[in-house]
């Protein structure tokens, strides 16, 4: 019998699913957008998560900073009122979601965790790397290449967003779901900017109606909070009927 190991061991006899050279080759880069689609649509779908709270903010505050305890005991009342607790045939609705880093991001996993409730990661992949926090529920912790698809998962469950203080981050995603819903590509949900001073001082955007770029309108597009309390009230008041749970779901994580 004739050697046959040059093409057993040639990179062109590896099963596709199994040549890391091939997958992660240029050609390819749609099937990886893809699955990194559906591999966190799976397991979301898994654990019946309906619907989302989305929470934006600064991955440089720490425990103790009155953002960050806000936004802890935010993620608490969320979770205990909004339907994250229930797990019945109407899946779990408004389960805080974050990008699953330090600052805010844990601050939120956190507060979510200590009602008791799932809470879900969409951490990324940076040149320094960013780790997950230990907040997030462990089957719902996500890491991402892309960050297209990233915010695409934050996006298309989300009934409401609350941001709070960040840098260039948070504002590229604040603008983004702003966008998606000035532009009808999302239907309109509630956001809240947590800490009117903040907000008001770094956003002057009546300029921008003033110049004709954005109808007087969009600004109603948002609002602001003070307490976690008001953060709350404002995504219930700015949802409307469609924010109550299904009162027969029971309670179960």
């Amino acid at each position: 019998m004739h050697d046959n190991s040059a093409q057993k061991n040639s990179p062109s006899y590896r099963l596709a699913a199994q040549d890391p050279d091939f997958i992660l080759g240029d050609s390819t880069r749609g099937v990886r957008f893809m699955l990194e689609y559906q591999k966190a649509e799976d397991l979301l779908r898994a654990r019946g998560i309906v619907s989302t709270i989305v929470v934006f903010g600064s991955a440089r505050v720490r425990e103790g900073n009155r953002w960050y305890e806000a936004a802890r005991q935010f993620a608490r009342i969320a979770s205990e009122r909004g339907g994250a607790l229930r797990n019945g045939e109407a899946g779990r609705h408004h389960v805080i979601a974050t990008g699953g880093g330090p600052g805010i991001m844990e601050a939120a996993n956190r507060g979510a965790t200590e009602a008791g409730a799932l809470s879900i990661g969409f951490n990324i992949t940076l040149p320094h790397e960013q780790e997950p926090n230990a907040w997030s529920t462990p089957d719902l912790t996500f890491r991402f290449h892309y960050f297209a698809m990233r915010k695409m998962h934050l996006a298309m469950r989300a009934a409401a967003l609350v941001v709070f203080p960040g840098g260039f981050g948070t504002l590229d995603e604040l603008f983004e779901i702003i966008t998606l819903t000035q532009t009808g590509k999302m239907p309109p949900v509630p956001i809240v900017l947590y800490d009117s001073a903040f907000w008001q001082g770094l956003l002057k955007l009546e300029g921008m109606t003033e110049a004709g770029f954005i109808r007087p309108e969009d600004l109603s597009l948002f609002c602001h909070a003070d307490t976690p309390e008001e953060a709350y009230a404002r995504i219930v008041e700015g949802a409307g009927e469609t924010w109550t749970p299904a009162a027969k779901d029971s309670v179960q994580t």
